[in-house]
């Protein structure tokens, strides 16, 4: 009884380990790792859901996050689960998916929601209850749905909106937008492109007032367009417009008071006649904004018009195919801002601007002209100046001679190749300059009068071969210079002699690399751009001494743009010695091998890291340890193939980690635990193996809750080839969650209790074993024998032990087969040379009639007899027939027939005849076994199956 104790104990010890395996296993409800989306984590947490061929909302969204979007899926409805738990959302982009239906009370959590997209949908009804709980919404747009109607409740839980776009639905007439007017601080409504064929406040209730102060209306059907109520009293702006077609549209406004306070008027794509337009222009005494964009207005009779509107300020013609304004516009003298761009302009013809006395900003940009506009000249309020995409080839020292007051000059992508001395002379308060995409090849001593005010240059893009010493003196307040180009060939020493301001520079440079920036004592934002082509030319011995006066360099960008990987030689690590306030550098293409260990041992306040298109396969971990407190190292594209050396790098402060499209295949998860404050982890685009090295990584994206692996559930597998193309994250990870030590446990437990069950069955079964054996093997042999019909060979076979053998040939042969007759069989004597034994033995009891057992003390410790026995009392029980003889040579007390479970119970069942029983009446003993032999096959009832009556 206590060794069983003991093993039950043992066995309940085993279980309890086994369970507390599984609970440490069990894996946590995901946090971080999307599995469709991604997060951007700065003022704002923003989820990205878009473009994910979703049909659900995804139910990972974090509790926390403040914009979420969804647009571009295969949502069809919005139930109300999707958004329970997200109370902090204020930005919501449900736009271009399928959405039929949302179910009432959807929104209901979310309290702080302002801006919602729903646009381009296929809702058809907008139900009493759909808005419910977002009452600090302030902007809904459901355009570009199929809005056929709304529910007068739907808006009144909607106290906070002030702008609805309902463009481009169903709605028929006027009345249906009723409960949207009803919405109290409404100021802007989008009616683009409905269905309405009237729009007239007439059909509104009398009593109905709306703080509207933005209406935009369009649509291909609208014929009539009334305000005959004073329903809008605070309206300032008109949006009327064609949708796919020129609108042609009846105006009525029957009161002008109830248009006193529009100020802007946008008409595009329409074709009034003129009395309409006429009439519309006279209606509005307050204009001060006026855009006709592309449509068929524009001519001299309306622009005339125009012109007599006194409050006008701002006239905006875009795109209204203008070949020559000739003098249209002489009147408008009162514009402050004309907008003439996109007219396909060849001139503006002289004095049909020149009397603009007020005006302040002039577009033309994106037309035909081939010189600075002559009234240019007498612009002299002019601000901003925009001639940009069009044709011009010179300027003249005339050009803006009196335009002292312009602050912003815009002339890139033109024809202009040399700028005189003399040009920018006046222009003392001008702050940008944008001379970008021309045909340049020298600017002279161009900035060296007139522009000391001067902040913002853009050159790039010219044919500026060579920037030479001292070509910018005279900009002293420049802070913003763009040199960018791909002609570049070389910038001398001092070019930059003279930009004490200047702040961020971008310079192309394409051979030589004979400068510096000396000079360029408050420069913080620094970009290169190397041309790399058959002349470039490794730099001089003085190359990185130009960069040791930049203290002040916080931004550093270099970018080889010639082939991947082809730059001629890696940047030295003094090139960094100077720059003490860098914290940001970033190399593309640059690095042919990893930088050196002491590359940045001088910038300790570095905090970004980019190096893309590189081969860092042999990065040292030794070159992040003067960096500690870095928060961002992107190293895309650089033949990474394993991360371990991050766990030597030392980056306690490390935030995001971006190594797309590397050589990664196999990650240790461990290495992650040295970097304590990571947040962003980007893997995509890696060739990674699906199998067990990769277990413990899989587990610790979907387990942890510190680090979001962006698209993690979008890595596929390379290797095998038999998971080619699966899903990484779903690699069946189930084998690989034993360890070592776990295995060894599971070992060690099934070998004790393999070693235990066999000592038990040794011990107690070993012989019931071994009889069911035999039992097998000769009811396999009685069932052919029975198949056959054979008939048997002997009469009896004789079992004993050899040491009886004298016996059996001195009494028991004479007597059987010598004075009775039978056939008896012996083993010594009968069984077959060569066959196995227990095949002999299972003929011999088979072949015969009878078997007969003669048992003493050596035969019961006999093995073979053993078999002998069990076989034929098989044969008894499975017969059921009178076929065996137990012959008892010694008498055995009961206590020593104990072992032998067997014989003991046979004997206890059957009588048996006895030899020393027999004393001197031998004759009688083998009378009575020629009864039992004689006895026929088939049971009797009540009779001793297993011989003829006991001696006795």
């Amino acid at each position: 009884m206590p060794i069983k104790g003991s093993v039950c104990l043992y066995f309940v010890q085993e279980v309890l380990l086994v369970l507390l395996f599984l609970l440490l296993h069990l894996t946590p409800s995901l946090a971080y790792s999307l599995k469709n989306c991604t997060i951007t984590y700065s003022a704002d947490v923003f989820v990205n859901c878009a473009d994910r061929k979703l049909v659900t909302v995804p139910d990972d969204i974090p509790r926390d996050a403040t914009i979420t979007e969804l647009s571009s899926n295969n949502l069809k409805q919005i139930s109300r689960e999707d958004f329970r738990d997200m109370s902090k959302l204020r930005i919501l982009i449900l736009n271009n998916n399928k959405i039929a239906h949302v179910d009432d009370g959807s929104f209901i959590h979310l309290g702080a929601l302002k801006y919602l997209d729903m646009s381009s949908n296929q809702l058809t009804i907008l139900t009493a209850k759909l808005f419910q709980g977002l009452s600090n919404l302030n902007l809904l747009d459901l355009s570009s749905n199929y809005v056929q109607f709304i529910h007068n409740s739907t808006f009144q839980f909607l106290p906070g909106l002030h702008t609805v776009k309902l463009g481009d639905n169903q709605l028929q007439q006027i009345t249906d937008i009723q409960p949207i007017l009803q919405v109290p601080h409404l100021q802007v409504l989008s009616l683009g492109c409905s269905l309405f064929s009237s729009f007239d406040t007439k059909d509104l209730p009398l009593n109905m007032s709306s703080g509207l102060k933005v209406l935009e209306i369009s649509g291909n059907n609208l014929e009539n367009f009334s305000i005959s109520t004073p329903i809008f009293p605070h309206l300032e702006t008109i949006d009327i417009s064609g949708c796919n077609q020129p609108l042609v549209l009846k105006w009525d406004i029957p009161d002008k008071t109830f248009l006193k306070n529009i100020t802007r008027l946008i008409i595009n794509n329409a074709e009034f006649p003129f009395r309409n337009v006429q009439k519309v222009l006279m209606s509005l005494d307050s204009l001060m904004h006026l855009t006709l964009d592309y449509s068929k207005l524009v001519n001299k009779r309306v622009l005339a018009t125009v012109c007599k509107i006194p409050t006008l300020r701002i006239l905006d013609l875009l795109n209204n195919q203008i070949s020559n304004l000739s003098v249209q516009l002489v009147a408008c003298s009162q514009l402050s801002e004309l907008v003439l761009s996109s007219n396909y302009m060849a001139e503006i013809s002289k004095s049909s601007i020149q009397s603009m006395k007020r005006l302040r900003s002039l577009d033309a940009s994106t037309n035909l002209l081939t010189k600075v506009p002559d009234d240019v000249r007498s612009l002299s309020s002019l601000e901003i100046l925009d001639l940009s995409d069009n044709h011009i080839s010179d300027l003249s020292c005339e050009d803006f001679i009196n335009t002292t007051h312009l602050t912003e000059l815009y002339l890139g992508l033109n024809h202009i190749s040399r700028l005189d001395n003399c040009v920018f002379k006046n222009l003392n308060d001008l702050k940008i300059l944008d001379v970008r995409e021309n045909l340049l090849w020298t600017f002279g001593g161009a900035f060296k009068l007139g522009l000391h005010a001067l902040e913002s240059l853009h050159l790039g893009n010219n044919f500026i071969l060579c920037y030479d010493m001292g070509g910018f003196q005279g900009l002293e307040s420049l802070k913003y210079l763009d040199l960018r180009s791909d002609k570049v060939s070389s910038i001398k020493h001092k070019a930059f002699d003279g930009l004490d301001n200047v702040e961020t520079l971008t310079v192309s440079i394409a051979t030589e690399l004979d400068y510096n920036f000396r000079e360029l004592h408050k420069l913080e934002n620094l970009t290169i751009y190397f041309n790399i082509g058959s002349s470039f030319r490794s730099p001089p011995s003085n190359f990185y001494e130009s960069f040791y006066h930049l203290k002040y360099l916080k931004f550093f960008t270099v970018i080889c743009k010639g082939n991947e990987f082809a730059f001629p030689f890696d940047l030295q690590p003094q090139i960094f010695e100077g720059m003490r306030h860098l914290e940001d550098f970033t190399a593309e293409g640059i690095y042919s091998s990893a930088p050196a260990p002491d590359t940045f041992r001088f910038n300790f306040r570095l905090r970004s890291l980019s190096i893309n298109q590189a081969d860092l396969s042999n990065l040292d971990p030794e070159l992040f340890l003067p960096i500690p407190n870095l928060q961002v190292m992107d190293f895309f594209k650089c033949k990474i193939r394993s991360l371990d050396f991050l766990a030597q790098a030392d980056l306690p402060a490390l935030r995001y980690l971006i190594l797309s499209s590397n050589e990664i295949s196999v990650i240790n998860e461990t290495v992650f635990q040295s970097l304590p404050a990571l947040t962003y982890l980007d893997l995509d685009n890696n060739p990674f193996i699906c199998d067990c090295s990769n277990a413990g990584f899989i587990q610790w994206v979907k387990s942890n809750n510190r680090t979001q692996v962006v698209n993690a559930y979008q890595y596929t597998c390379s290797f095998p080839e038999a998971e080619h193309g699966q899903k990484l994250l779903d690699f069946d990870i189930g084998s690989c969650s034993m360890d070592f030590g776990f295995l060894c446990f599971i070992s060690s437990t099934c070998l004790v209790v393999l070693t235990l069950v066999t000592s038990f069955v040794y011990h107690f079964l070993r012989w019931q074993l071994a009889y069911t054996f035999y039992l097998l093997l000769a009811f396999l042999y009685d069932s052919r024998k029975r198949k056959k019909g054979a008939p048997h060979q002997y009469d009896a076979f004789i079992s004993y032990n050899v040491h009886d053998e004298p016996w059996v040939h001195r009494e028991m042969l004479p007597a059987l087969e010598g004075e009775q007759g039978w056939r008896l069989c012996l083993h010594h004597r009968d069984f077959q040379p060569g066959k196995p034994i227990i095949e002999n033995i299972t003929d011999a009891i088979y072949g015969s009639r009878k078997t007969i057992c003669v048992i003493s003390r050596r035969y019961l410790q006999s093995e073979w007899c053993s078999r002998e026995i069990q076989m034929a009392s098989f044969r008894l029980f499975d017969e059921q027939k009178d076929v065996l003889i137990l012959l008892f040579l010694e008498d055995i007390p009961a206590w020593q027939m104990s072992p032998y479970h067997r014989m003991r119970k046979l004997v206890k069942k059957r009588t048996y005849l006895s030899w020393p029983q027999a004393g001197g009446h031998s004759g009688v003993f083998w009378e009575n076994v020629r009864r039992a032999l004689e006895t026929g096959d088939a049971p009797m009832e009540n009779t001793n199956l297993l011989t003829g009556p006991a001696e006795p």
